[in-house]
């Protein structure tokens, strides 16, 4: 070995063991908020409504414009054989402030400004409390699909393993050529179904980069110590509290109030409209700089102005406006029977997830007691290959099941805290209690 090698070899015996990347998901949540579009969008979208409502009260306030002019006239006065040439320089101010007494149309369009900022406020809070319960969907889809390739992996060697001590039996003549061929066959169906649950899981994790932009690696796992409890409290309670506490909801009731004052803006385009008025106007341009003393005029006038005939477009917005009143309202109706029949879904899913872990969890033991009986019984001949399979696969399917069960739990307890409107960071911080650092593997 010459130096370099050995150089090579020394830096290598000294390089730290990189561990793989574990993160919870209090991690991949954070992760999701600093790169997520649409809180962003609702971000600047509430941007947008603020600044127009600025804009609607800013037309209460006094509008002041002024005009400077500065200009040189040439005057000539004559014939062909003799004529006089005369300049004026000239100047020119005009300031005008127009102060509005009574408006009702500008009135009534601030407040619809306002409840729509309303609106978009209460849309952000919904793109937050979405992000929450995106984020817990697609890390524990990841982790589900984890389980169900390790378990489909598991069954797998388990009947490659019985698979060997067949074909030693089968080669001492105790067993038929048909066992062999039938435990060969479920060892391609397990590798068949292990080809889905590894695009599932690709998928799954796919899923959960578009929120973070990173493929998870190394994610914590739930711990099998956790005491799954039920949803407390009755349903119908719940949904009243949605109807107070849900931000689209909120949201849509904003939307109403707007829909309402834009109907009494359209309508109020039929009243007078009553303002102040100043001007001051000073001018000494072309001929009028040759004149002494200097004009100035100044004018004050409260000016009232009354809509006669507009050919109906006043009478038609305000029809539009009232359409589009009661589209607001049937919107509303339409989502809270959708969010009565979500938080329904949810509250009963998950408690009925409580019942299928226990259900899973004394299957799984009796189906483990069956497993451990037939594989004895095979050994003394009182049980076929097709009982020890099944007993195998029995099991293997409980452990699915209970491994369904908690994430079936996690994922419905979130999204009823969600359509319920209550959801918050501090529920992510409790099941990310939940969950334990996963074994880490170290390279060289």
């Amino acid at each position: 070995m010459n130096w370099a090698n050995k150089l090579t070899a020394c830096c290598m015996l000294l390089l730290p063991l990189q561990l793989t990347r574990a993160e919870d998901l209090l991690t991949i949540y954070h992760q999701a908020v600093s790169g997520d579009t649409r809180l962003k969008a609702a971000g600047l979208k509430l941007d947008i409504v603020t600044a127009q409502k600025e804009q609607s009260f800013g037309e209460f306030l006094p509008q002041v414009s002024g005009t400077a002019n500065w200009s040189n006239n040439d005057q000539t006065v004559g014939d062909s054989t003799r004529s006089v040439n005369t300049t004026y320089p000239g100047k020119r101010y005009y300031i005008s402030v127009n102060q509005s007494l009574v408006d009702f149309a500008k009135f009534w369009n601030w407040r619809r400004a306002r409840e729509t900022e309303n609106v978009y406020i209460e849309e952000q809070i919904e793109a937050q409390n979405a992000l929450i319960d995106d984020v817990v969907e697609r890390y524990f889809d990841v982790l589900q699909a984890e389980d169900q390739l390790d378990l489909l992996r598991g069954e797998g060697m388990a009947i490659e393993k019985q698979l060997e001590q067949i074909k030693r039996q089968f080669e001492k003549q105790l067993l038929k050529i048909t066992d062999v061929y039938e435990v060969e066959a479920r060892v391609d169906q397990l590798k068949a179904s292990e080809i889905e649950a590894e695009t599932a899981l690709v998928k799954a994790k796919e899923n959960l980069k578009e929120l973070t932009n990173a493929i998870p690696e190394g994610l914590y796992r739930l711990r099998e110590d956790i005491d799954y409890q039920p949803l407390e409290g009755n349903l119908q309670d719940w949904i009243g509290m949605a109807k107070s506490e849900n931000p689209l909801l909120r949201a849509q009731v904003s939307a109403i109030e707007a829909a309402s004052n834009d109907v009494a803006m359209q309508k109020s385009r039929h009243l007078p409209v009553v303002d102040l008025q100043f001007n001051y106007y000073n001018t000494d341009t072309g001929y009028q700089s040759s004149r002494t003393p200097q004009t100035e005029v100044q004018v004050a006038a409260i000016n009232v102005t009354v809509p006669i005939f507009s050919g109906g477009v006043i009478s038609e917005k305000a029809n539009e406006a009232q359409h589009r009143l009661e589209l607001s309202k049937n919107e509303n109706d339409g989502k809270i029977r959708a969010l009565v029949k979500e938080i329904s879904d949810a509250y009963l899913s998950s408690n009925s997830s409580v019942r299928r872990i226990a259900a899973s969890a004394k299957a799984l033991a009796s189906a483990k007691k069956s497993r451990e009986a037939k594989e004895k019984g095979f050994k003394f001949g009182l049980e076929t290959v097709n009982d020890v399979l099944d007993a195998q696969q029995a099991e293997f399917r409980a452990k699915r099941d209970l491994s369904q069960g908690w994430y079936s739990y996690v994922k419905n307890r979130m999204r009823f805290l969600h359509a319920v409107g209550v959801i918050s960071t501090q529920n992510l911080q409790e099941i990310n209690d939940w969950l334990q650092k996963p074994e880490q593997t170290s390279t060289n």
